[in-house]
């Protein structure tokens, strides 16, 4: 699409149908209009079932990893169907597919992990043996690594599927993203974010990343308008590191980056084993337009700490 978008021909927005992923989709929406004076009619928000939305009966590992939410997506964008994309970025494989590009952004939410639970405050006050759930690898090795006593079981379903099973007794504590709950206003909801230093989040946690056709230079030059542009340079330093360190939903992988003042970049990486009995984390300073090497150069370290077969326990 390259003309101005109107309630005759709108643009067409992808995305998932979650709670959370409307709500993203709305966002984008809402943005696109304000920045181009343009009503709300004018877009039109397109949902799209994928793969991993349809299996929620088995780990990710098991159906294929992170790209079980975004090919079927990314095939309709590819054909047409759809304009542009709204995705998760921690979703989000870090190659996207051959005509596609991703270099929009969206203000960056909280990073952070919550603790939701109905009995307990945080990970510290939770019984010898609890028994928790989640469905996130990274955060069953981070968790079995400070408290290897935790018995962690899968827990997947949205916000209020999760906190049913929380009632029912499945378990006495999970794990969201505050950026999900804020965005979805889920005040009602019994959380504690946790600080970085003691769960380390997910690489990209809380930004959502807008997908269009390459060939497409006048959606590109329309989304520019609502690029933000600190965001996009810390998720060149944190998707770096998870490239060179072929992260997927297959590994344990943590990441923050933050500016830190003075056209600097701070970066905070962690890798698992994924029974939690090793971890190896490291942190270093870079200027910003460093940041990518700067995550390339972490991953390297660390895969060197590690040694082969470092994730297969």
């Amino acid at each position: 699409m390259t003309d101005t978008p109107t309630p005759d021909r709108p643009l067409k927005i992808g995305t998932r149908g979650s709670p959370l992923a409307l709500a993203q989709a709305h966002e984008t929406r809402d943005r696109l209009a304000a920045a181009h004076g343009l009503p709300g009619e004018a877009f039109e928000v397109v949902v799209i079932r994928t793969t991993g939305d349809r299996v929620v009966d088995r780990p990710l590992k098991e159906i294929g990893g992170k790209g079980l939410f975004t090919k079927e997506i990314e095939e309709a964008m590819l054909s047409g169907a759809i304009d542009i994309a709204v995705h998760s970025m921690k979703d989000m494989p870090v190659a996207q597919p051959e005509g596609l590009v991703l270099d929009c952004y969206l203000p960056r939410e909280d990073p952070r992990d919550a603790f939701v639970s109905l009995l307990h405050a945080g990970i510290k006050a939770l019984p010898d043996g609890a028994t928790v759930g989640t469905s996130s690898l990274r955060r069953k090795a981070q968790l079995l690594h400070r408290r290897p006593d935790l018995h962690v079981v899968e827990f997947r379903g949205n916000v209020q599927t999760r906190l049913r099973k929380l009632e029912s007794g499945v378990a006495v504590a999970t794990f969201l993203a505050v950026a999900g709950l804020n965005r979805l206003g889920a005040d009602d909801v019994p959380q504690a974010p946790i600080a970085p230093e003691d769960m380390l989040p997910a690489v990209a946690q809380g930004a959502i990343g807008i997908e269009r056709r390459a060939s497409d230079e006048g959606l590109g030059e329309m989304l520019a308008a609502i690029h933000d542009r600190a965001t996009g340079e810390r998720l060149a330093a944190e998707r770096a590191f998870l490239a060179a360190l072929d992260g997927s939903c297959e590994t344990p992988i943590a990441g923050l980056a933050e500016l830190i003042g003075d056209g600097r970049l701070r970066l905070r990486g962690e890798i698992l084993a994924h029974d939690g009995s090793r971890c190896l984390a490291d942190e270093a300073e870079a200027q910003i337009a460093d940041g990518a090497a700067l995550g390339t150069d972490m991953a390297r370290r660390l895969l060197a700490q590690a040694g082969p077969g470092f994730f297969d326990s």
